[in-house]
């Protein structure tokens, strides 16, 4: 396979990004104990983070058992999952973000603090993420959103919850893993890219489970349910050099396919975990813009 030129696809900016994230969060960080790399992770995220926009008020709290923060706003509340591939980030990592979509879309947005692996496999996030979307949906409708690892819990509750009378408005999936096949496509094409590697995506797999995962399990990999009507309006977002990339076009396609409304982008030149980049790198700025333009259409029940 013909080797990608990132030096062409990914532009200055986003050179700059890639290589302070790396010297934050070196590439080879997987291979460390969980405890360093979460350790590692925080002060990456501590270096990116934004800050708050002025007037927001921020507040945490259990939500149906589960540590939460919530960004105070209207109507209907946004649900938001973290990345870190099911092992490392919680309230802090994403607080600039989450701090962000409140402030950007006038919504409350409750962060999930899901309980992580390898000390707590799956189910335990697919269980934390559902109790919250179900807690939150009994005051009213909600949009879902993550990243990454995020993502999938968002698209996997959606496919659990459907005919439970919980209303989904919608859900944005930011270059969600959820469960492509490995052995081709952007896995083999975009296996050595900057910031995540295939390797890096095999070795969470088989984290989250303490072992290899189950193959058919739509809680764990949304991608390879056999059903997929009725789920929520959709927006999967994938970076093109990202060997996730495939699952965002993929997933959208099949709930087309299904009779559903789903939209799939894929960003040009973006890499994995570029929302860190939103205020640096201006192909993350004109995605970031995206996804809350997104969630806020969502959440007038209409369609991006």
């Amino acid at each position: 396979m013909t080797a990608v030129d990132y030096q062409s696809l990914i532009d200055a900016p986003t050179w700059a990004f890639i290589e302070a994230t790396n010297a934050a969060y070196p590439p080879d960080t997987a291979t460390l104990t969980i405890a360093d790399q979460r350790a590692i992770y925080d002060r990456m995220c501590r270096l990116f983070h934004r800050g708050y926009p002025p007037g927001l008020a921020v507040r945490d709290e259990n939500v149906a058992g589960v540590p939460c923060r919530i960004y105070a706003g209207k109507a209907p509340a946004v649900i938001y999952l973290h990345g870190g591939g099911h092992v490392v980030g919680g309230l802090h990592s994403h607080d600039d973000v989450c701090a962000e979509i409140c402030d950007r879309t006038g919504l409350t947005v409750v962060a999930v603090d899901y309980r992580l692996s390898p000390e707590n496999l799956h189910p335990a996030a697919f269980d934390d993420a559902c109790a919250v979307i179900r807690a939150v949906a009994a005051e009213g409708p909600v949009v879902l959103a993550g990243d990454s690892a995020g993502g999938n819990l968002a698209a996997a509750a959606a496919h659990a919850l459907r005919g439970s009378g919980v209303r989904l408005l919608g859900q944005v999936l930011i270059y969600p893993g959820l469960g492509g096949e490995v052995n081709k496509g952007s896995y083999l094409t975009h296996a050595h890219a900057p910031m995540l590697s295939r390797d890096d995506v095999l070795f969470y797999k088989d984290i989250r489970h303490g072992g290899p995962p189950p193959e058919d399990d739509p809680t764990v990999y949304p991608l390879r349910d056999r059903d997929f009507t009725g789920l929520p309006p959709t927006l999967a977002i994938g970076a093109q050099c990202d060997p996730l990339a495939d699952d965002a076009r993929d997933y959208a396609a099949r709930i087309k396919a299904a009779g559903g409304q789903a939209d799939w982008v894929e960003e040009p030149g973006l890499v994995h975990g570029y929302l860190r980049a939103r205020a640096t790198v201006p192909r993350a700025a004109a995605s970031f813009a995206r996804i809350v333009n997104a969630i806020s259409t969502f959440a007038k029940g209409d369609q991006p």
